[in-house]
């Protein structure tokens, strides 16, 4: 599932598995203490989960794509590759650190052999302006090459625009 901000992509995600049926739930987003606005989208995504579904907090997504345990949605991979270039020190290197490229792969890995239903949220940044800054063309660059990367090994892609999916690879 790509898509722009505030397309509907996690909403539309949510819809694709059973609210009634026990679902992992893997959010992606890291808390932040100094802001507020931040903590209250993470908290307004949480609300609107079923109470069936169980929610895990956990960086390391190709290890709980690889554990399996019932359907799994992951949202949001945009979040998570955030994370890793920061870990990584990716936003001050001269050059991408191999760590980003390592957990990429292990992701994509994970993915293609996942021994269950996986949906994936991402955001679809290509689509506009080249970022005037180093940082923000690093993480388009390394966002678009994840998400083509996933779509490979992805039996369905669906792009939501203004709401509206739009079917880019059907099984």
């Amino acid at each position: 599932m790509l898509g722009g901000t505030r397309s509907g992509k996690s909403r539309f995600a949510e819809d694709l598995l059973p609210a009634d049926e026990p679902v992992r739930y893997l959010a992606t987003a890291r808390r932040r203490a100094d802001d507020d606005e931040w903590s209250a989208r993470i908290d307004a995504h949480r609300a609107r989960r079923s109470p069936s579904w169980t929610t895990l907090e956990d960086s390391d997504v190709a290890a709980v794509v690889r554990a399996g345990g019932g359907p799994l949605l992951v949202d949001d991979l945009a979040t998570w590759l955030t994370g890793v270039l920061d870990d990584a020190g990716a936003w001050e290197a001269p050059t991408v650190p191999p760590q980003v490229g390592t957990a990429v792969e292990e992701l994509v890995s994970a993915v293609a052999a996942a021994p269950g239903r996986v949906v994936l949220v991402s955001a679809e940044v290509g689509l506009g302006v080249v970022p005037p800054t180093r940082a923000g063309r690093l993480f388009r660059d390394e966002l678009g090459a994840l998400n083509a990367a996933l779509a490979a090994v992805c039996d369905e892609v669906t792009l939501l625009v203004a709401g509206l999916p739009l079917p880019l690879k059907r099984p």
